[in-house]
């Protein structure tokens, strides 16, 4: 069986006043569909830019990212793009709702900047699959934590990707809410057949997943 994601040696750094400061080292990972992956490491470790990596949000120093056998960083800007919209849901710790939108008008987002027709319905389904069916008028300014990030989750599986990347998806939350926002996400995504890539600090969540890794000194090593 082929990865749906596969990472071959792929080095980061970034520059900080006169010197060049090392992230990622030689990264290697391959993901299997469906996979539920979690990468483990402190603050500073390099994990939101290994995520951002996967995502086409940014380019590594050297190596390669392939999706589903395509070279994401030898795409055209377009082309990249298009993959990320169609392929990859992200889930933000800030959530990242659009503030003058209302709950259904940011699940539905992805799927009008794809020119999806009826997506307001398929936008609604969501919303009701994440228990917020009552809050589809609502605007995130009236809507707690718990439930924005609850519209973040269905936003990013709208347009039934093959990948979600989470980035500390319950990192703001406290932790009753947190827990309550993951189960939802590890749900979800198994009923889709979806494969999760979550970044963490939290060993508890990490052991929900079917691997481990850790991230350390710009190095990845899965823990057995």
């Amino acid at each position: 069986m082929n990865p749906i994601i596969q990472v071959s040696k792929i080095s980061k750094s970034f520059t900080q006043g006169d010197r060049q400061v090392k992230v990622l080292t030689q990264v290697e990972l391959e993901v299997f569909r469906a996979e539920k992956i979690a990468i483990l490491g402190q603050s500073g470790s390099g994990k939101s830019t290994l995520l951002s990596l996967l995502g086409g949000l940014d380019s590594p120093d050297s190596g390669s990212i392939e999706l589903d056998g395509e070279n994401l960083h030898n795409m055209s800007e377009d082309k990249r793009s298009r993959t990320r919209s169609e392929k990859l849901g992200i889930v933000f710790q800030q959530y990242h709702l659009m503030r003058n939108l209302t709950a259904l008008e940011n699940v539905g987002l992805p799927l009008e900047i794809l020119g999806t027709p009826s997506h307001a319905s398929r936008a609604s389904s969501l919303l009701t699959e994440v228990g917020l069916a009552h809050r589809e008028t609502h605007f995130p300014s009236e809507m707690s934590g718990g439930e924005c990030q609850r519209v973040a989750i269905a936003r990013a599986l709208v347009s039934r990707p093959s990948i979600i990347l989470a980035d500390e998806p319950s990192g703001n939350l406290d932790p009753k809410t947190g827990q309550e926002v993951m189960d939802l996400l590890f749900k979800l995504c198994t009923e889709h057949k979806t494969t999760l890539v979550f970044v963490t600090h939290n060993q508890q969540l990490a052991r929900r997943c079917d691997r481990i890794f850790s991230l350390n000194g710009g190095i990845l090593e899965e823990i057995n």
